[in-house]
This record gives structure tokens, sequence and C-alpha cells, in this order.
């Protein structure tokens, strides 16, 4: 279906989002850059309601009215409803409740420690800024691997897929939108799987189980994306990766050949096939100068969130490989935090050098923290609005 891998340009000049976002991403000509502040978690939309947003309205709608960028019809929007998850997920249960925290098993296996401030069920994804503390992983040895988890993981599953996924896909393929699919790499699936410090001393001790896992996680992926590729292809697919800490990679680049980069090429390969526009985005916190180059061989087209207060700089990495990788992200959260002159510094720093040659959304290094106050954020989304092209 040509019409779903190269979207024609309208005659008027004025994009859709779907578009858009396909053509800042592969270095082309856009309209205007899609506008992406970033987005809050709920610690920061408590905060904003303290100061100045209201209760009642969706914050990014009041924003857009606030700065006067008249949007879009809301159209209703399709998704895949297919799930990577374990299929059936461990049961969800409190095993203690002592000195303010809850001990749990959660939906993973693994047994985690959370502040009773928040309620367990923050484990399950990212509601907010929350700290958590692992106690012990599902996986410690090829037993653990076969009877607790492998076969949690059949890509035939009737519950996988939507019963009307079809119906859905046909939606799909006449979408003015950006449709995205995310899903976990082999670094992050197997660290769930077995714990970062169980993970890493497997690579060392049993190397061919850890590349047992991998192969078999990287099949399971491309059996899910099968007929998603075959139907309805994505035009956004992010692998979550977060594989860096502040100063280096988790893993040497030799360990990430062995262990990761079969699966990238692999799952690069099979979405290319089907869709050479699909953009392939690895998200990963912390510093990612050490992954850049393994990145680009393995043939991703993007990265993010690329924090700045872990080293990362898109201005040097753009300077330094060209149109090889784009980005999202990149404009330092602390400078926001600051805002007037300070945040006006940053993305006059950050920004008219990459969209100069272009592969560039900028946003928030990663969520929006509740130090930016609404005020900054406003006046931040404005200066960045008019860089864009949206005032």
């Amino acid at each position: 279906m040509p019409s779903d891998r190269h979207p024609p340009k309208p005659s008027n000049n004025r994009m859709t989002p779907r578009q858009r976002f396909l053509e800042t991403m592969h270095f082309g000509q856009p309209d205007k850059v899609p506008l992406q502040p970033g987005g809050p978690r709920e610690s920061t939309l408590a905060a904003w309601h303290q100061q100045g947003l209201p209760q009642d309205v969706a914050w990014y709608d009041y924003l857009m009215a606030q700065l006067g960028i008249e949007r879009v019809p809301t159209v209703t929007r399709t998704d895949l409803g297919v799930s990577f998850l374990m299929i059936p997920t461990f049961e969800e249960k409190v095993l203690e409740h002592r000195d303010g925290h809850y001990i749990v098993q959660d939906w993973m296996g693994a047994i985690t420690e959370i502040s009773d401030e928040y309620d367990y069920t923050y484990i399950r994804r990212a509601k907010d800024f929350v700290t958590r503390k692992w106690h012990s992983f599902p996986v410690t040895a090829v037993e653990d691997w076969e009877e607790k988890i492998r076969w949690r993981y059949d890509p035939h599953d009737p519950q996988r897929f939507p019963e009307d996924f079809e119906a859905r896909c046909a939606r799909l393929r006449e979408r003015d939108y950006v449709l995205s699919l995310a899903f976990s790499g082999p670094f992050w699936q197997l660290r769930e799987w077995c714990g970062m410090e169980g993970l890493c001393l497997l690579m060392i001790e049993q190397p061919e189980f850890v590349e047992e896992m991998a192969t078999f996680w990287t099949d399971f992926v491309l059996q899910t994306l099968k007929p998603i590729l075959r139907l309805a292809p994505p035009d956004h697919i992010v692998i979550n990766e977060d594989m860096a800490y502040k100063l280096h990679s988790m893993i040497s680049p030799r360990m990430v050949r062995r262990f990761l980069m079969p699966a990238w090429t692999r799952w690069i390969a099979a979405i290319k096939d089907a869709s050479p526009e699909t953009v392939i985005d690895v998200d990963s916190d912390g510093y990612n100068g050490e992954l850049l180059p393994l990145w680009i061989e393995a043939g991703f087209d993007a990265c993010s969130p690329m924090e700045v207060a872990a080293g990362n700089d898109i201005v040097a990495y753009r300077r330094q490989y060209g149109t090889q990788m784009a980005f999202r992200g990149g404009i330092d959260k602390r400078a926001l935090a600051k805002g007037g002159d300070v945040m006006r510094a940053e993305l006059e720093r950050v920004v008219p050098p990459l969209l100069e040659t272009g592969g560039f959304i900028p946003s928030c290094d990663h969520g929006v923290p509740p130090d930016i106050s609404w005020p900054n954020f406003v006046a931040y989304t404005r200066l960045l609005a008019t860089m864009t092209g949206w005032v």
C-alpha cells in the first residue's frame, strides 16, 4: 500500500500531523516542526494547578489556547491494541506493609518495594517520579526461565490481539495522525526478568543462556510485529532500552554487539522492509555517547530523550554524526526550571542549530518535573512555538 508508506503532501502545503512528523524526522522540509514541549506527571500537574492552570481543563488544550495556536479538530483515533506483555501476568499482591513501605509482588514477578506515600499500583507505570527498590527477580537460572517466564510469551495467544484487529488496521490506513508503537528491547526485557545485577552476571558466567533469552525475545517480537507490519505499519516505533548511566553505558560495546545487536538488526530489517518510512527510535536515559555509533550501525533512525544532565549534547552529536541520527528531546529541564534568560539561552543553544539541518523535534529531556512552574512552562512553549514556526 504505497499511500501508507509515503503519505502524499497536500497541495495547499499545510501538512497533516503524520506528514509533518515523517518529514521532520527524515530530514525533509516540513511546513513547521511538531510542537512537543514535553508532558507532566501527577506531581507536576498538581503544582501547576496551584500556579494558574485551571483544574477542569486538558492542560495541552489550555496551553495552546494561551498561545493563540489553533488546534486541528480532534478526530477519533484508533490504536492497534496489541500487547507485547506477558500473558498471563503474575498476580499482583502486597506481601508486607511496614515502616512506611509496601513490599509487593508485581505483575512481572519481581519483589518490589515502594513508599506507602503512593498507591502500590504506581509500580505498573510511570504516573509520577517514584523511587522503587527491587528485592528479587523471577529469573536466576535456566529452570526459572522455563518454568516462570517463557510460556507467558506466546505470540499467537488470542488475548494478544483485539478481536477487531483487522478492522482497526483498515481504519488506520486512512489516518492523518502519527501512529506510534513501543516495545522493550532485549536489554530492557531481559533486565526485567533477571534484574540488572543478575543479567550482567549471567552475561559473564552464562552467556549462552543470555543469548537464548535474547533470541527468544527477538523471535517473539518479530512474530507479534508480523501482522502489524502487513496490515498497518506504524509511523513511529520506539524500542525501549534504558541502558546508560550518567557517565557510561551499562554494558560494554562488546556485550552490546553480542547480546543486543542481533535483535536490533533483525527487527529494523523487518520493519524497513515493510515500511521504509517508519521512524525507528531508541529510547535510553543516561549518557548515550558510547552507544550512538552502535545505534547508527544497527540502523536506528532516531534516539531520545537525550538528557543534558547526563552529559548528552545533541549539538555536538549533530556535528559529529550529521544526518545519521535524528533526535527528540535534548532541552535541559534544569534550565527550564530556572526560566527567564537561562531558559532562553538553552533554547537558543540547541534549537536553531538543529532545526537548520532537520531531524529534530525539540522537547524537555525527560518527563516534565514539578520544579518547572506553569508560568515557566508556558513561556518556554511560547518561545519553542516561535522557533518551530507555530506563532
